[in-house]
């Protein structure tokens, strides 16, 4: 069994655990539950805004602590301050030291939020709305074709943006019509390995008729100028900000240079 299907058997477990202490009708009524969601494909397009989609990312399993103490609040708001377009956080606890209380605390920025986490059941999705999040994360790799229109259906019906994220051309029959942002990922999931080309060579075979996001290794602002001449819209980043002394700062510094491009 791979670290990608070690997850997933947690997160079957973790989700029918919440179904039965924290049923649908609570998440529903919590206030997030009906606020007006934020796009993040209309932020991604935005001219004055860097494209990043900041991550707030503690740990991971394959390095295990990025960033231990890591002050939620101040990170993500130096992340909308400074021109992110979005803000993605980890909300997987075993697995990636996330939390639900990452992303309600992340929620006081004005900005489209990511719920990063392998959603495999529509619970994850009305849980999602209900701690404030305007976009979820859908993995090719841990879903079926049906699955993924069937959970981007449901994530569009309640105005919740749609990452499907791909890593390979097998996974490009994923993509539908609800899926409106497509991120391709140069970490194999089931490996951990990077291949930085992997979004360009996909990007490709998507073409223009999609808001495309680049996911993983992106480290140098050259990389993001590939990206962008490629016709990538957004940049997914999180450990290369996340493991800096003042990651807060270092963002600031990194977004003024990129718009200086």
């Amino acid at each position: 069994m791979n670290i990608l299907d070690t997850i997933v058997a947690r997160k079957k477990e973790e989700v029918a655990f919440n179904k039965v202490h924290k049923p649908t009708v609570f998440l529903e009524q919590l206030p997030a539950y009906t606020r007006t969601t934020f796009s993040l494909e209309k932020s991604l397009q935005d001219v004055n805004k860097t494209g990043i989609i900041a991550e707030f990312k503690r740990k991971s399993p394959s390095k295990g602590f990025i960033n231990k103490e890591a002050d939620v609040e101040e990170i993500t708001k130096a992340y909308a301050m400074h021109g992110a377009a979005g803000i993605s956080v980890l909300t997987d606890v075993d697995f990636f030291g996330g939390s639900n209380d990452d992303l309600m605390a992340a929620r006081k920025n004005d900005i489209p939020i990511l719920r990063k986490d392998f959603i495999i059941d529509e619970y994850q999705i009305i849980e999602a709305k209900a701690i404030g999040a305007d976009v979820i994360l859908l993995i090719a790799a841990c879903l079926t074709k049906v699955r993924v229109k069937e959970l981007a259906k449901f994530a569009r019906s309640l105005n919740l943006d749609v990452l499907l994220e791909l890593h390979d051309e097998d996974e490009l029959n994923h993509i539908s019509a609800d899926t409106n942002i497509i991120g391709i990922n140069n970490r194999d999931l089931k490996t951990f390995s990077v291949d930085i080309e992997r979004s360009i060579r996909m990007g490709e075979k998507i073409g223009d008729s999609y808001i495309k996001v680049a996911e993983s290794g992106i480290d140098h602002l050259s990389i993001i100028k590939t990206f962008m001449d490629s016709g990538f819209k957004g940049f997914l980043m999180g450990e290369y900000f996340m493991r800096q002394p003042n990651p807060a700062l270092f963002f600031a510094d990194f977004a003024q240079k990129l718009k200086a491009l």
